[in-house]
């Protein structure tokens, strides 16, 4: 068989893997989607009380679109802001639905290579397919051949740490009990139970985490919820742009998000540690837990800890595969410089597709979260329009594939993460491209700040 006839092994089932499989289809090209979780956006799932803070009108694929047209599915109002349970529910699953067996879900991808030709041979390796090695939910094991490998796992599976240096902190995995990496669903009795009337620490200084931050407060304002407190950790000080672009975001629900999590601040129901680095985490004679910074600083016990600092590619299966990454992101080397927050200011990220995804290894992309790296603030829109790109270079379709065009909502955040260490930059507002600290707006009762929240989370950040 003439590698050319085998399918594109996509690995993820969640938005862009879906999306790239129903790119492959409108160019004629037979999708093998690997999904590890029990259904199709199984990650999404996990974060399915979580609203995103892009609309309907931003986070469905124009090709999967057409795919399900023929199926009576009509996109919901463009306007309105999805839940991580919605879009899994209206959008995702009637797409995977729609794919058929070309989804497969419990097969988790173990390795990806040449067949027959391990790292080091150089030999006729770009004549060879990929052969990619599946374990089935059940033990099962089996191989597939493919002509080309998107990746598009995400990084969901693999957050980042408490500990300050990127490792986790001593004692971060004991303390496993009472340390959550995720929003927590205050919805749910036993969820709320957990934090109801406690101290929690909150580690982060994204979207994540003022997700996590409302909630709490929402919290402590409704009956029950007395006593509720969080404690925001951060590893830098507060300036102007520490709770985003408030007003001057283009995406208003993130906006909303960060003014949100602001109040949660100035109402009392979080206090904010500022330039506090977690080396340990410790225990207390009653069971509660004390951080402990690189710099000496052994805070107040709490009762639990969420940590939101961020994902991390898994690239442990990818290891007999030539990969040109870059070395602080982990992210492909052509990518890396448009995307970097050492450099880049107000969310700015320039047109990229297939050749900026390219890799020593002819014919394997990563893309959606994936393609990030530890990078923050991917967008679902930039995974639509990378594999929109990617899906016409397999099909050879080269003009098209290097017509990349995409305008990204502006963040109103200025400076990079890897910045906000310098000295000046804690206390500026970062220069020239954003707008003003944001002010302080009147989000009503209780109920409307958790609504704020809600519309806006991690959301447009998507698992892939």
């Amino acid at each position: 068989m003439s590698t050319q006839q085998l399918p594109v092994v996509v690995i993820g089932a969640g938005p862009t893997g879906l999306a790239a499989a129903a790119h492959l289809v409108e160019r004629g090209i037979e999708p093998l989607v690997l999904e590890a979780g029990p259904a199709a956006a199984s990650a999404v799932r996990e974060w399915s009380h979580v609203r995103l803070f892009s609309t309907w009108g931003e986070v469905v694929d124009p090709a999967a679109e057409k795919l399900l047209a023929p199926t009576g599915w009509m996109r919901p109002d463009p306007a309105a802001y999805p839940s991580g349970g919605d879009w899994a529910d209206l959008y995702l699953q009637p797409l995977a639905d729609v794919l058929g067996d070309r989804v497969r879900a419990g097969a988790t991808v173990t390795g990806v290579s040449r067949a027959g030709r391990d790292r080091i041979v150089d030999a006729e390796r770009q004549q060879q397919p990929f052969v990619v090695h599946i374990t089935y939910a059940d033990g099962r094991e089996e191989r597939a051949f493919a002509r080309a490998v998107i990746d598009a796992s995400g990084t969901w599976a693999t957050p980042s740490p408490a500990g300050g240096s990127g490792l986790p902190a001593l004692g971060e995995k004991a303390a496993a009990d009472r340390i959550t990496y995720r929003v927590p669903d205050l919805k749910d009795p036993a969820v709320r139970a957990r934090y109801a009337g406690k101290r929690t620490a909150v580690i982060g200084s994204g979207a994540s985490a003022f997700t996590a931050l409302a909630y709490l407060a929402d919290l402590a304002k409704s009956d029950g919820g007395e006593g509720t407190k969080g404690v925001w950790i951060l590893r830098r000080g507060i300036s102007g742009s520490t709770f985003g672009g408030g007003e001057a975001d283009q995406l208003p629900a993130r906006g909303a998000l960060g003014l949100a999590a602001k109040a949660a601040v100035d109402e009392g129901h979080a206090d904010a540690v500022t330039g506090f680095r977690t080396e340990a985490i410790e225990r207390d004679n009653d069971g509660r837990l004390v951080l402990a910074g690189e710099d000496g600083r052994r805070l107040d016990p709490v009762d639990e800890v969420i940590v939101l600092t961020g994902f991390r590619p898994d690239l442990s299966f990818l290891d007999e595969l030539r990969l040109g990454l870059d070395e602080r992101l982990q992210a492909p080397v052509e990518l890396a410089p448009l995307i970097d927050p050492n450099q880049h200011s107000c969310g700015t990220v320039y047109p990229h597709g297939h050749r900026e995804l390219s890799h020593p290894e002819q014919g394997v992309y990563l893309v959606g979260m994936k393609s990030y790296g530890r990078a923050p603030t991917f967008l679902a829109m930039t995974g639509y329009e990378q594999v929109r790109s990617v899906a016409a270079a397999i099909a050879g379709d080269l003009d098209s594939a290097d017509r990349v065009e995409l305008t990204l909502p502006e963040t109103g955040v200025c400076g990079g993460a890897g910045l906000f260490d310098a000295p000046d930059a804690q206390e500026a507002d970062g220069g020239g491209c954003c707008a003003p600290a944001p002010q302080l707006v009147q989000l009503g009762a209780p109920a409307t700040v958790g609504a704020a929240s809600e519309q806006a989370p991690a959301g447009g950040c998507c698992g892939s």
